[in-house]
């Protein structure tokens, strides 16, 4: 560390250990003000411009320093000079402030943040080279963070210091005046009954307000940057369109419906989505036959001496399409049509915010507008490009429900969510089942023991759990299908009739869109995150209910945007 470095950061320890040693921040609070505040303006009004300058000096101080006693210090600058003088004074001092924590926080510790940190902020420094203004401006119009934290940690990105200074000071003035005005009124307070005086009430009522006004304000600014290079229709052929039939796409459409808007409802395959056709509803009716062979061949640990069952697989998998067509009306477009949404058996490509191209699947073409609108489109397996795997042929969490003979030997790739329940209901079901995760263990998401527990629980029933193995190759030597996976170096060859792919799932976005109309960035990871979106979080989710037109939802609800997947509950699930 410089010597430069090493003098700054003892001065600031000593003046911070001075403002608390010598308990200064006694001076810095209301009650101390309203003792001394007929001697404070007796002195102000003697001496104005020194008495401006020192409290100038003690506010760039405060801020600087990062010290508590801002908020205060800004409502008496109102009080001792008044609106003009003490907005003048606080909002040049408070910039100045800030300033200086910036460039202190930059030249204490930035070079240090970057070296080591550098490749996980690269995608924090690109957004701010790029829209870091507005970060910051809407850091500083909406309060939801403390500012003394903006100000240090916008010192260790590459924000040049006149772009943070004037924003800065753009940013806050509309918070300053309000406070300001405050403290103009707080000077006014004579007696009890004063506290009751409109002046001082509407100051507070501002106070409480302007965060929301604040929030519309930002809204308003980057709806306006979304909606850039569209024409908005004069008039919507409905209130909401939801593009997607599953889980999150009727609950939204039946929402809708029920408050009596104008709902259009878009689904090009069956209605229902994942949770009815390929998810929830068949996994669980699979899962309730194997726990039920599973507790028949336990038999004695219940006190049951002898328990036998005989059962085909075909009949087993013919009983889970019994139960989709028993929940299958629940979710059929006659009943959604009854609760007064319009079910459209179709594609659906956005032309625009507001405007989407449909194609029946009858062959009919039309345009629809619209208010609002949620895509809702799903997502489906992910099959990874591992060489052979197109040769030997494979399962997914779509396709394995077509399954009318059970596979003597399967092999489960991944070890998530899906790819565990249905590798214990395989091998309760019969098959000898071999489980391989690249990762040290199964369900990553979830915590160490409970993947401990899940991953002793399968070997306990017989299936080989084969973790830190990633798949490399499939290959067919003399008729046997073989798996070869590499592990610490070496690899490990694995014997299977078929395999079951379920290592993540992709959002469901090829065709929604023309170029241009909507961005979205998908990771190269097992889940898929959508969309790449210039805003700070707490603001995006805020735009996402309220400024734009376009929605994204999972469907089931989360997988879009890179959630779990979701499950309907199980004592929803017909037995």
């Amino acid at each position: 560390m410089s010597t430069k470095r090493m003098l700054l950061i003892i001065a600031l320890i000593g003046l911070i250990a001075a403002y608390f040693g010598l308990n200064l921040g006694r001076f810095l609070s209301l009650d101390y003000f309203k003792s001394q505040q007929e001697a404070i303006e007796s002195w102000r009004a003697a001496r104005p411009v020194a008495a401006a300058l020192l409290y100038f000096v003690a506010y760039v101080a405060v801020t600087g320093l990062s010290l508590p006693g801002a908020a205060v210090m800004t409502l008496v600058g109102g009080a001792v000079f008044g609106l003009l003088w003490g907005l003048l004074l606080v909002s040049f001092a408070s910039s100045v402030g800030a300033t200086l924590a910036f460039l202190a926080s930059r030249f204490l510790l930035r070079d240090w943040v970057q070296q080591h940190f550098g490749d996980r902020l690269r995608a924090i420094n690109e957004g701010v080279a790029k829209e870091g203004g507005f970060y910051l401006f809407t850091l500083r119009l909406v309060p939801a963070f403390p500012f003394f934290v903006i100000n240090l940690l916008m010192g260790l990105t590459p924000m040049k210091t006149r772009t943070f200074y004037w924003v800065s000071q753009l940013g806050m003035l509309a918070g300053t005046l309000v406070y300001v005005n405050a403290g103009t009124q707080l000077a006014k307070i004579e007696s009890l009954s004063g506290i009751l005086s409109p002046g001082l009430l509407g100051s507070f009522v501002l106070l409480g307000i302007f965060p929301l006004i604040a929030k519309k304000i930002v809204e308003a600014v980057a709806a306006k940057k979304v909606y850039a290079g569209w024409q908005k229709p004069a008039h919507f052929d409905r209130n909401l369109l939801v593009i997607g039939g599953g889980s999150a796409g009727l609950v939204t459409a039946y929402i809708a419906a029920a408050v009596k808007a104008k709902v259009t409802l878009v689904e090009k395959h069956k209605l229902g989505g994942d949770c009815l056709n390929t998810g929830c509803v068949p996994s669980k009716a699979l899962i309730r036959s194997a726990k039920l062979l599973s507790h028949i061949r336990r038999a004695p640990e219940f006190g049951i001496r002898d328990a036998k069952a005989d059962f085909d697989f075909a009949e087993v998998m013919q009983r889970v399409q019994r139960i989709i067509q028993t929940v299958e009306p629940h979710d059929s477009a006659e009943r959604y049509t009854s609760l007064g949404v319009e079910v459209i058996e179709g594609t659906a490509k956005m032309v625009s915010p507001w405007e989407v191209d449909i194609v029946r699947n009858d062959g009919r073409n039309e345009r629809l507008s619209a208010r609002s609108m949620v895509i809702a489109a799903g997502a489906r397996p992910f099959v990874p490009p591992i060489p052979g795997i197109e040769e030997v042929g494979y399962l997914t969490s779509d396709t394995v429900w077509e399954l009318r003979q059970l596979p003597a030997r399967l092999v489960v790739l991944g070890g998530g969510p899906i790819g565990s329940e249905l590798t214990q209901a395989f091998a309760r079901l019969g098959a000898k089942v071999t489980q391989v995760e690249m990762a040290p263990r199964l369900l990553m998401r979830e915590d160490t023991e409970v993947s401990e527990l899940v991953a002793q629980r399968f070997r306990d029933e017989g299936i080989a759990v084969l973790l830190n193995h990633k798949a490399k190759q499939f290959t067919i030597e003399g008729g046997e299908k073989i798996l070869i996976a590499e592990h610490e170096g070496q690899d490990v060859r694995i014997p299977f009739d078929a395999v079951l792919v379920a290592v993540g799932r992709v959002a469901n976005l090829k065709g929604l869109r023309p170029g241009g109309t909507a961005h979205y960035r998908q990771s190269h990871g097992r889940n898929k995150r959508i969309p790449a979106d210039p805003l700070p979080q707490h603001l995006r989710r805020r735009r996402r209910r309220r400024s734009l037109s376009v929605h994204p939802h999972g469907s089931p609800p989360g997988v879009v945007c890179g959630g779990q997947r979701a499950v309907r509950p199980v004592q929803e699930i017909p037995r």
